[in-house]
């Protein structure tokens, strides 16, 4: 009986030989390098991919992934968009949705605060809140 060797875990004895490798093909260009972007160069690639005809030519010729590339505009144009809003030195209440239909004397939040836990019922005024808060803030700093 013929004994078959198998030479990778794909293989399997049916009957068809295997081929000799013909051409094998070095990517050293980019494979196994990770780099580290500073923000200026981040910022000019984006521009100049904004003017490019072809982003999959761009990124070939500067040797970055054309989702990287994507991903940085992105960041951008988040950054941009948080830039004009107006910052808030006031707490913000969101009102929560969900949970059971009947309101319980149970229902509220807990938040913790320099060690501190505070409990806060649906019911509490949001000025008393706010200067609770406050007040534990200031005493742990």
């Amino acid at each position: 009986m013929e004994e078959t060797r198998l030479t990778s875990a794909l293989d399997t004895d049916i009957g068809v030989p295997l081929k000799p490798v013909r051409r094998i093909e070095v990517l050293a260009g980019m494979a196994g390098r990770r780099r580290v972007w500073t923000l200026e160069q981040k910022l000019a690639l984006v521009s100049e991919m904004e003017r490019s005809d072809n982003v999959a030519a761009f990124a070939r010729e500067r040797e970055v992934s054309t989702a990287l590339l994507y991903t940085w505009r992105r960041e951008l144009r988040y950054a941009m968009e948080a830039a004009k809003l107006s910052p808030r030195d006031e707490p913000m209440f969101v009102p929560v949705v969900g949970g059971s239909s009947q309101p319980s004397s149970h229902d509220g939040i807990e938040v913790e605060v320099g060690g501190a836990v505070v409990r806060i019922g649906q019911a509490a005024r949001t000025d008393l809140v706010v200067a609770i808060i406050q007040a534990l803030q200031k005493a742990a700093a």
